[in-house]
């Protein structure tokens, strides 16, 4: 599967994103699902995933009840909505298929090419 991620953007504190990562291939629906992003000088750290039916999904403690994970799998489609938006927000966004669940980068086997999100004050 490829993926190619997008709706990054340069918005005010308090706004909202929707991003989407677009899945190439027959398969999508056989992978776990993740959104990572990755500061200037940090590593990439998890945000969020979810199952292969969409049922199941987990959130990094930092965006819990600001951050929403959603799948079309008709589509090959995920998305992570984004609300309340803070300048620590601000990163590369990437998106990530898994054969398992996992917040662990390493366990990820196929990545989109990341989407810039910019928050300002």
């Amino acid at each position: 599967v490829q993926l190619q991620a997008s709706g990054g953007g340069l918005v005010q504190a308090g706004g909202s994103l929707r991003l989407s990562c677009a899945a190439s291939g027959r398969t999508f629906g056989n992978y776990r699902m993740g959104w990572f992003r990755q500061a200037p000088g940090k590593e990439r750290e998890f945000v969020a995933s979810i199952s292969r039916s969409g049922v199941n999904t987990y959130y990094a403690d930092s965006v819990k009840g600001r951050f929403t994970i959603s799948r079309d799998n008709p589509k090959n489609t995920v998305y992570l909505d984004i609300n309340s938006l803070k300048p620590e927000d601000t990163a590369v966004y990437y998106c990530a298929a898994a054969t398992v669940v996992s917040r662990t980068p390493s366990e990820y086997v196929r990545w989109g090419q990341g989407t810039q999100v910019t928050v300002s004050s």
